[in-house]
């Protein structure tokens, strides 16, 4: 078995769509992004590729690259995942914690949870998406981006 940890963060700007968990949420700003800027499956696909011990996501899809330019991160989490398993390594589980004050993510939590688990062809229960605030302290307290951590346990 073996433990990965993936951290993500990006700004919050105008005019682009908010995605998290591969859910597009209603809300006035979105992440500012290479791909689609999906904070929580970026923190989950670093969290499976160190596991794996195959680097991160700036290495597999590197943000100078136009073939990744507004990909959609469910994509890139599948790709990851692939690699892992081709190396014969399976998800036991993550765990996934978005930071931020908005928005609240408890409305979206089911879909968010089957879009992750269906990206990587495993069962919902295997993903968990869970959120805290930093009682409005430094840049997700401010509102002026999201954050993300993921944890990822395999099993080989």
């Amino acid at each position: 078995m073996r433990v990965g940890v993936g951290v993500d963060a990006h700004a919050l700007v105008e005019g682009v769509p908010l995605v998290l968990g591969g859910v597009a949420i209603d809300h006035e700003r979105g992440l500012a992004g290479h791909s689609d800027g999906d904070v929580i499956s970026h923190a989950l696909i670093d969290a499976i590729l160190g596991a794996a011990g195959l680097g991160d996501i700036g290495s597999l899809f590197p943000s100078d690259s136009d073939e990744w330019e507004g990909a959609s991160s469910l994509d890139l989490l599948a790709r990851a995942y692939e690699q892992a398993r081709a190396l014969g390594w399976t998800l036991a589980n993550a765990d996934c914690v978005l930071v931020g004050e908005a928005p609240r993510i408890a409305p979206f939590r089911a879909a968010m949870l089957e879009r992750l688990a269906e990206a990587i062809g495993v069962a919902p229960g295997v993903v968990t998406v869970r959120a805290t605030t930093t009682d409005r302290l430094g840049f997700t307290g401010r509102g002026e981006g999201l954050a993300a951590i993921a944890v990822a346990l395999l099993e080989g």
